[in-house]
């Protein structure tokens, strides 16, 4: 096998959201593979700290405040990369919120942020690099949707109903594009040991495990919490030329959750 197929040398690769966790985990393993990345975030802070984590691991990201639910502020940041860095080849669509309120507790205005962010800047992104992508004869767009694009949970109505979206607008740009040679594929983390995380895994007071640490172990095969360099592979994958004949398809990174049952209480 050309294991050349796997390499993203050339490429830039524009990551959202990517100062830190999943976002920063993908970049990080597609400029090991050869890309250039550029990112996002909404304040000159964290894209400060961003840089400086990437600079940490030997990697030169170009980074820029850009809200990316507002067209007109993502129009100007893929002009501005595409002058400064180069047309984007590979886009990610990480930057996303969550808000746990039970459904109805939460109001509109809420509701409305979180399909924002999640499902309606996904398409002003990608709406934004299409065109470019067209014209150099291809692109690869990648989708961070979730285990809520197939499953319902407690509290989070409005992340589900945006990640179930997602995973639809995923199909509709490989339905609409791949005639292009641009493939729009999705990425669907389990869950995944973050910083947001990290007080859902330590241990009671009295040494047992936290009750959700718990739940989230019996309800996945692999027995424990994914780590965001579990995503960094499937990443690469459909970035490069090894995925250019996989279209529409979620990838779903989840230590074998949706396979699973659970076990007989």
């Amino acid at each position: 096998m050309n294991e050349n197929l796997f390499r993203l040398d050339g490429k830039v690769a524009l990551v959202t959201g990517a100062s830190y966790g999943i976002g920063f985990a993908i970049a990080t393993a597609m400029a090991e593979a050869g890309a250039t990345i550029v990112f996002n975030d909404i304040k000159q802070e964290l894209v400060d700290k961003g840089i400086a984590a990437y600079a940490e691991q030997g990697i030169k990201a170009h980074g820029y405040v850009c809200d990316v639910t507002d067209e007109d502020a993502v129009n100007a940041l893929v002009a501005k990369i595409e002058a400064e860095v180069g047309v984007i080849d590979i886009l990610v669509n990480n930057a996303g919120i969550i808000k746990r309120i039970p459904m109805v507790e939460m109001s509109a205005k809420d509701f409305r942020q979180v399909i924002d962010v999640d499902l309606n800047a996904p398409f002003i992104v990608s709406k934004a690099v299409i065109p470019a992508m067209i014209k150099k004869g291809g692109g690869k767009i990648i989708n961070i949707c979730s285990m809520m694009s197939e499953l319902g949970r407690e509290t989070v109505s409005a992340y589900a109903a945006a990640k179930g979206g997602l995973k639809m607008l995923t199909r509709n740009i490989a339905s609409e594009y791949g005639q292009y040679n641009i493939q729009c594929n999705g990425i669907g983390p389990g869950y995944i040991a973050t910083p947001q995380t990290a007080p859902l895994q330590e241990p009671q007071p009295d040494g047992s495990k936290h009750p959700f640490d718990q739940f989230i172990l019996a309800k996945t095969p692999a027995n424990r919490w994914g780590d965001p360099a579990d995503l960094g592979g499937p990443a690469v994958f459909l970035a490069s030329p090894a995925s250019d004949f996989v279209n529409g398809h979620i990838l779903y990174v989840d230590g074998g959750i949706l396979a699973y049952i659970g076990k007989q209480p």
